[in-house]
């Protein structure tokens, strides 16, 4: 009598290197930027009190300066041209001219710039209302160490984590739950005499805490401050911050778009930006493969020199970028 017949080997080996191989290759796109969750919580303006007949003038404006109005510790609003159009001690020491620019011609001025240099931009532009330089936009107000702290709160977490963590820092300190006279957010001379422990039981990683408590730091000691990131260069606020411990380049970078609302700022290391690119230069980014497991959409050089032209307004032109593939490509590439 013969044997009874052998079933077939189950082929795992084949079905492990399969799985392998799925896991090294990304089968869709990364976010359009890396922490989605951060640049939110930078971006988020402080509680504003009714506005005096004399904070909604329009404003001098100019896109190498700081377009946000920003709130001292102490409370005051600082800003770097005041509407009367005086220039005080402090802004005739950094030699600023007044620019004939306004909070309320910025963003039309800037749109027409981009549409001169490239008219089939228009489609994405008229689609796509950027009320973060509107005039409405550039009378919210912004406390930069709060937004810097929440930003290193937000790496690397989801965006319901990060405001969870917020949360429970801002609670840490009773001149925040004072019901009388709450602040917003503790003072730099608050967390800098914090102890990293105490940090910690907000949830922050030992590095995190470490982090917050070096910025505060920094802003009690008058190393950094909003007069200065009101005033000072591009550069100079780039060295200035990334010489923190926790704030990269990219944090920087999105700090001075969305909290500063600098208009010259171009982040060649954002994944959103490198694939509105490769799409505004009508390559098909869905083809587009992950290299050394890293995705590169465009490289650095070549996106320096595109937004090149678009100065002094790159900041802008980088904004559309994000959402330039939520339009008819067709009608930018034209022919």
């Amino acid at each position: 009598m013969p044997p009874p017949p052998v079933p077939p080997a189950t082929p795992k080996n084949n079905k492990r290197r399969k799985t392998a191989a799925e896991t090294v290759t990304p089968t869709k796109p990364p976010p359009l930027t890396p922490t989605p969750s951060a640049v939110k919580i930078i971006s988020s303006s402080s509680p504003m009190q009714p506005l005096t007949p004399s904070q909604t003038e329009p404003r001098p404006a100019e896109p190498h300066a700081t377009n946000a109005p920003l709130h001292t510790p102490e409370g005051s609003r600082i800003v770097a041209y005041p509407p009367n159009g005086v220039i005080d001690a402090a802004a005739n020491k950094a030699s600023l001219m007044l620019p004939t620019t306004t909070t309320e011609t910025l963003l039309k001025e800037a749109c027409a710039h981009l549409i001169k240099i490239d008219p089939k931009l228009t489609t994405v532009i008229e689609k796509h209302h950027c009320k973060l330089f509107s005039p409405e936009g550039l009378q919210e107000e912004i406390d930069p160490f709060r937004s810097l702290v929440s930003g290193i709160m937000a790496q690397q977490v989801s965006g319901a984590a990060a405001k969870s963590i917020k949360n429970k820092f801002i609670a840490l300190y009773p001149s925040c739950t004072n019901a009388t006279h709450p602040n917003v957010f503790p003072s730099p001379h608050e967390v800098a005499a914090s102890d990293v422990s105490f940090l910690r039981t907000a949830g922050l990683s030992q590095r995190k805490a470490e982090y917050v408590q070096g910025l505060a730091e920094k802003f009690a000691a008058g190393e950094l401050s909003a007069e200065m990131l009101a005033r000072a260069s591009d550069e100079e606020v780039m060295e200035k911050l990334v010489a923190v411990r926790g704030l990269g380049r990219w944090s920087v970078e999105m700090f001075m778009c969305f909290a500063l609302k600098r208009m010259d700022v171009f982040s060649t290391g954002d994944l959103g930006v490198q694939r509105g690119m490769a799409a505004y230069m009508g390559r098909d980014v869905g083809k587009l493969k992950a290299k050394g497991g890293k995705w590169k959409y465009m490289g650095e050089k070549e996106m320096l020199e595109i937004s090149e032209k678009f100065t002094p307004y790159r900041t802008l032109f980088m904004w559309y970028m994000w959402r330039i593939e939520d339009v008819d490509i067709d009608a930018i590439q034209g022919d």
